[in-house]
């Protein structure tokens, strides 16, 4: 099987699908895994749901058997909480993007 990359570039349903792939986990599976359902998590792969919780990005994780930062949008929270903790350091950042 190829090294499995650190973090995940496409979005957090294609990425579950993939690891699914990888892993040859089913829906089922990964519901009994988990304590989700089945037809939640197909939901989740197919774009229908918004991306869950941190809570639910970790219990996924944990049955996948990646860190949580290996998706895209729980990295993108952990940057947006840091961020919110520091307000200089946004609007240096915008000013610098917006130019």
């Amino acid at each position: 099987m190829p090294k499995r990359r650190r973090y995940a570039s496409e979005a957090f349903g294609s990425a579950v699908e993939r690891l699914m792939n990888e892993t040859g986990v089913t829906y089922r599976a990964l519901a009994a895994k988990t304590d989700l359902s089945a037809g939640y998590l197909n939901h989740l792969v197919h774009g229908n749901r918004p991306v869950p919780s941190n809570d639910v990005v970790e219990t996924l994780s944990n049955a996948l058997d990646v860190d949580p930062e290996y998706f895209r949008e729980y990295r993108l929270r952990v940057i947006t909480e840091k961020l919110e903790a520091m307000p200089e350091l946004v609007d240096r950042l915008y000013k610098r993007l917006s130019a």
